[in-house]
């Protein structure tokens, strides 16, 4: 076997065995690149006499032209096979869903959702959102909204207490919103229509009551407030957020401490079936407790009640949630079960508003 023979069997072989396009490359500069095997044999061709370049000439371009189409062959081979890896590697099955957007699938929490819609509703009668800090003094939580020291409706709170500090005076995490109605007379001259949405806290747990919960309040002050005034904005209040027509409001002699005269307010409502009704029906579920602010509690805020009246409403915002969308436990509003925040959240860019519909 001659000397081109073993040449081209082994350049042969070689172009076989390649297994990527890096590797045919490598044989392809080892046998034709400028020091390439029969580059080299090419090279030898101007020592030869003309009878010798007819022969071995001849030969030696036969075995560049035999391997040249060898490995353009390989080439196309591979690169055919590296595409056809990569499309089995990078399938995409047509026939699934396509993924939904964060946009899409986030969802608004009830409360949330519940503050908006209260917001939109009572923004649109001209009142303003106050706020105020969780943690608050026995003044503001208790003594300033005429419960004075030993009076028994103070036990009507279960209380969280903290540990007294260096004065001995201990600090509560507040009971109700209405620590805010003070803090906003003292800093804001009548008239004030306010709302307050927040956080409470009491030592209660069950699936209607939770230790941490949400109120809202509303608060009246000018020298002209009324009962009448008061009972129009709570029927306007809940024909919005129930979102009927009329409802029929009943209003029962109660006490509170830092209202006089004070009334429970029931709603007219149906509930035969597994979600309440309102506007229609002839029960009668309790819905908000409310008053004509009490004179202890004006002069505490610095006004004076005989210039000045109000009145004042509070009612929990889980409640109201779970009476409005059918939500059975109270609990499942913390336990960040996002199965239940998909069932019952809102999505995030529908904004409450009292034209486009509350719960659209």
């Amino acid at each position: 076997m001659s000397e081109l023979e073993t040449l081209e069997r082994t350049l042969l072989a070689d172009i076989d065995a390649a297994g990527d396009e890096g590797s045919i490359e490598t044989v392809r500069v080892n046998a034709l690149g400028k020091k390439g095997s029969i580059s080299e044999l090419l090279k030898t061709l101007g020592t030869m006499t003309p009878e010798e370049r007819q022969t071995r000439g001849a030969q030696i371009n036969a075995l560049k032209n035999t391997v040249a189409e060898a490995i353009s062959a390989r080439k196309a081979a591979l690169k055919d096979q590296a595409i056809a890896e990569r499309l089995a590697r990078e399938t995409v099955d047509i026939s699934l869903p396509v993924r939904s957007s964060p946009a899409e699938r986030g969802r608004i929490h009830p409360i949330s959702q519940i503050v908006d819609e209260i917001t939109a509703i009572f923004g649109d009668m001209g009142f303003s959102i106050a706020e105020g800090p969780d943690i608050e003094t026995d003044y503001y939580n208790f003594t300033a909204l005429n419960f004075p020291e030993g009076h028994p409706a103070r036990e009507m709170h279960d209380t969280f207490f903290f540990n007294p500090d260096e004065k001995g005076e201990r600090k509560v995490l507040r009971t109700h919103t209405s620590p805010v109605q003070i803090r906003t007379m003292e800093a804001q001259q009548p008239p004030i229509r306010i709302i307050i949405p927040g956080k409470t806290y009491r030592q209660d747990s069950d699936a209607t009551h939770s230790p941490m919960f949400h109120q809202v309040e509303g608060l009246v002050i000018d020298k002209t407030a009324n009962v009448a005034n008061m009972r129009w904005v709570l029927e306007e209040f809940c024909k919005a957020f129930f979102e009927v027509d009329q409802v029929t409001m009943r209003f029962r002699p109660s006490f509170f401490p830092f209202t006089e005269p004070s009334f429970e307010v029931d709603i007219q409502c149906d509930r035969s079936g597994p979600i309440v009704k309102f506007g229609e029906g002839t029960d009668w579920m309790e819905i908000l407790g409310c008053g004509m602010v009490h004179p202890n509690v004006l002069r505490s805020g610095g006004l004076d009640p005989d210039e000045y009246q109000g009145f004042a409403w509070g009612m929990g915002l889980d409640r109201i949630a779970m009476l409005k969308y059918g939500m059975p436990d109270l609990r499942d509003f913390f336990n960040a079960d996002v199965r239940w925040m998909t069932h019952y959240g809102f999505r995030p860019l529908d904004m409450p508003t009292l034209f486009g519909g509350l719960s659209a």
